[in-house]
């Protein structure tokens, strides 16, 4: 079992960073892949970034390339998501999960976190 509490949300205009991180309990948190997704209102969850357990392997989304980068702390058992140049487009409630394989789809992570809200100013 393996619990995740997303920290890092708020409020940025156009054009800001945030970084997002998400802590794990448990001591197999270097043995799963680590992705992170977000849903804006009236839309479906989407994905965003995904690391491989040893951060060797890294996804992202065509939205988020560029600009968004995935990477994690195994000893510390976090995962990071630093969010550059943001957009309008980007506000939504961003969620962290672990899973057994490095894929996108939402439905093959195993557990998730509660989300935290980014909201991007014009």
């Amino acid at each position: 079992q393996v619990q995740l509490v997303e920290s890092g949300g708020g409020l940025v205009q156009a054009g800001g960073s945030l970084r997002l991180s998400c802590a794990a309990s448990g001591r197999t948190f270097s043995s799963y892949a680590m992705g992170w997704f977000r849903q804006a209102p009236g839309k479906e969850r989407e994905f965003v970034a995904t690391i491989s357990p040893s951060g060797s392997t890294r996804l992202y989304a065509d939205s988020v390339k560029g600009r968004f980068t995935i990477s994690r702390d195994n000893a510390k058992n976090t995962v990071y998501l630093q969010m550059n140049s943001l957009k309008p487009d980007d506000t939504a409630v961003f969620y962290c999960a672990a899973g057994n394989w490095v894929v996108v789809t939402p439905s093959r992570y195993d557990y998730w976190g509660q989300g935290t809200q980014v909201t991007v100013s014009s």
